[in-house]
């Protein structure tokens, strides 16, 4: 009989508390199980056996009572040794070495050789039932530590439900805006996030945190929609910013660009993929950098680091915006939509489970854009650590910055921390810096994989106002994931002037003011504005490219003849991945391996990159001549990093 049929007669009457034994534990599997009385119901139990619960309900509390009562008394009366299969004890073992004895005396053998096989032959049983009885007692640990996490979770579970309820209770009923007022209040954030951000951030009190609110509804995208007041500053980056209801009354027209037809798919690949395991790989790297860690082909995607520098800017209308409301000094509308360009490059890992291409030293990579009015150029300029430096010329503005990743393995998941500071610079002057947040990335070993960002961004602005966002760490008990909170600030007088709510991978949304000054009745949402929203359509491919990345690897012929030797487009490991072609890419990854062992050797002996230097604050600026060059075609002294392969076109 299995647990959950004893107990469906024990729930209709067939089995009466007085009428548990060693039999029905035996039989049911609860030997092995917690028992735990309900808190918010007293007609409730809880059965915990380890793989699954039970919730159980009486019909009076003193039913519930009579059967705690029976199940414990019955439980503590069944032996320890079978609930959790112990094996006999080694002075209950009966070894005769009798018929081996007389093997060996017919055998011709004298008594003293008979007397050490004998001596031989038990030595080894002995051993051998100690490991058994040493494996048994690792089992019996594991099954109490079993029990125990089953009990934490439930209690973690009705800990939340009694905190909800309590909440709810005390007047918290609308989850809109239930703890809205917090945000700006002052409060101390109960989250120790790291702060990546230092670089750029002077010191601040322990007042000017973020505290969480509850968005279950606060975020809902049908309430912000509906709102009766609601304004959308930007849709698709051709249309004209309006602002109604206030002091803004004049119209800011976007920049239009030239539509530039581009691939929307890769191509088919021409293999089978071949799946390796993870943790056959990595065992061995836990706590360490995994930057020297190689792993196959079938790990990565097909872009490079460099490339996904530019992926960073897929949403760059919002800096286009920026400077059209900048330029009508608008500071603060020019901070907001610079913040929610910050937010907006993560919006493309959600849902990317393989990392890109490390580049070999020296590897470049440019994007020329017209139809986002970009051209991007980036360069890996330090193999230990490693480190890559981009440089993009918008109209109007620059964006530049440099990013060492540090990441190590932590068992279940990998750890990466971005070391930099990027930077956006306007043609009027006014600039802005930030450093990105941790990044996450769980289930490597088993389950599905998925990425978290979390810890404090602080965008330092040099004109009038600075911004705060923390990207809440996601945890076990939420319901709403990837959520981004913070405020602008005004760097002369401190006040908190708007407030921004969001998600990393979904909208952006501020309200003006500082809504902790108004009435309790007040509903903000009344005043949301959406600064961004993602683009929703994804290709369905194995590494859910967006099409702005599918567009990124793009090789056409006439770019053959004009790129340098040194740019990503060109790697050959990368092409075949992208191809399809695993087995080729996997021997081309190898053989630029090979190669990459002797970067450091380089470095060593002086070597510099050829597009970048460090300035005096230890950052690497954009010296100039790229464009110019690839202008000549002239690319003397370039070396050629990818050896004597060649990649076919994509």
């Amino acid at each position: 009989m299995g647990l959950c049929e004893c107990f469906d007669r024990m729930l209709e009457g067939r089995t009466r508390p007085a009428l548990l034994n060693s039999n029905f534990f035996s039989c049911s599997g609860v030997q092995v199980s917690s028992i735990r009385a309900s808190r918010s119901d007293d007609k409730r139990l809880y059965i915990f056996s380890g793989t699954k619960t039970l919730h159980l309900r009486c019909e009076t509390e003193e039913d519930r009572n009579a059967w705690l009562e029976a199940l414990l008394v019955a439980k503590d009366r069944f032996p320890r040794s079978l609930m959790t299969n112990d094996f006999a004890p080694v002075a209950d073992i009966m070894l005769s070495t009798e018929k081996l004895r007389m093997r060996l005396l017919h055998e011709g053998l004298n008594e003293t050789v008979v007397n050490e096989c004998e001596s031989i032959m038990m030595t080894e049983l002995l051993e051998l039932h100690s490991q058994i009885k040493s494996q048994q007692q690792q089992h019996s640990v594991l099954v109490d530590r079993l029990r125990q996490l089953e009990t934490e979770k439930v209690e973690l579970e009705r800990t939340v439900v009694h905190e909800t309820k309590e909440r709810e209770a005390h007047g918290y009923v609308n989850g809109r805006y239930s703890d809205f007022y917090s945000v700006l209040s002052g409060g101390s954030a109960s989250e120790s996030d790291p702060d990546t951000a230092s670089q750029v951030a002077d010191a601040e009190s322990d007042e000017d945190e973020v505290t969480y609110f509850d968005t279950r509804d606060f975020l809902s995208v049908e309430s912000l929609r509906s709102a009766s007041r609601r304004r959308e500053l930007v849709t698709n980056g051709c249309n004209a910013l309006e602002s109604i209801g206030d002091s803004r009354s004049y119209t800011a027209k976007f920049t239009k660009y030239p539509i530039v037809e581009r691939r929307d798919k890769l191509p088919e690949p021409k293999e089978k993929e071949k799946p390796i395991g993870l943790w056959s790989i990595i065992k061995e790297n836990i706590g360490k950098d995994l930057s020297g860690v190689c792993l196959p082909v079938y790990f990565n995607e097909p872009l490079s680091s460099l490339q996904k520098c530019f992926e960073d800017l897929e949403y760059s209308y919002l800096v286009d915006n920026a400077l059209q409301w900048g330029k009508q000094g608008d500071s603060l509308m020019r901070t907001l939509l610079v913040a929610a360009f910050a937010v907006s490059s993560y919006a493309s890992t959600e849902g990317r489970q393989c990392k890109p291409f490390n580049p070999l030293l020296g590897e470049t990579y440019e994007a020329d854009y017209p139809d986002k009015g970009l051209r991007f150029f980036s360069e890996k300029v330090s193999h230990h650590p490693v480190v890559v430096a981009c440089h993009c010329d918008g109209r109007g503005w620059k964006f530049w910055g440099d990013s060492n990743l540090r990441g190590k393995f932590w068992g279940r998941s990998i750890q990466l921390d971005p070391i930099g500071v990027l930077t956006l610079q306007f043609d009027d002057g006014e600039k802005f810096q930030w450093s990105k947040v941790t990044t996450s990335i769980y289930n490597i070993i088993i389950g599905k994989i998925y990425c978290d960002h979390y810890g404090t961004m602080h965008i330092k602005g040099s004109s009038r106002y600075s911004c705060k966002l923390k990207f809440k760490e996601l945890s076990i008990i939420d319901r709403n994931a990837h959520q981004v909170q913070g405020f602008v600030q005004d760097n002369r007088t401190g006040e908190k002037v708007a407030m921004l709510i969001g998600k990393w991978d979904e909208a952006m949304y501020y309200v003006l003011g500082d809504p902790s000054a108004k009435p309790k009745w007040y509903d903000p949402m009344s005043e949301a504005v959406l600064l961004w929203e993602r683009d929703k359509s994804l290709n369905q491919t194995r590494y859910n490219l967006s099409p702005f990345a599918i567009s990124l690897n793009e090789l056409p012929l006439h770019m053959l003849t004009m790129l340098p030797p040194t740019d990503s487009r060109l790697r050959p490991d990368q092409r075949h991945l992208e191809n399809g072609e695993y087995e080729k890419a996997n021997l081309e990854k190898l053989r630029l391996e090979q190669l990459q062992r002797q970067a450091r050797r380089l470095q060593e002996k002086g070597w510099q990159p050829r597009w970048f230097r460090k300035d005096e604050d230890d950052s690497y600026c954009y010296l100039g001549g790229y464009w110019e060059a690839r202008e000549k075609g002239n690319w003397d002294g370039i070396p050629h990093i990818f050896g004597q392969s060649s990649a076919s076109t994509g």
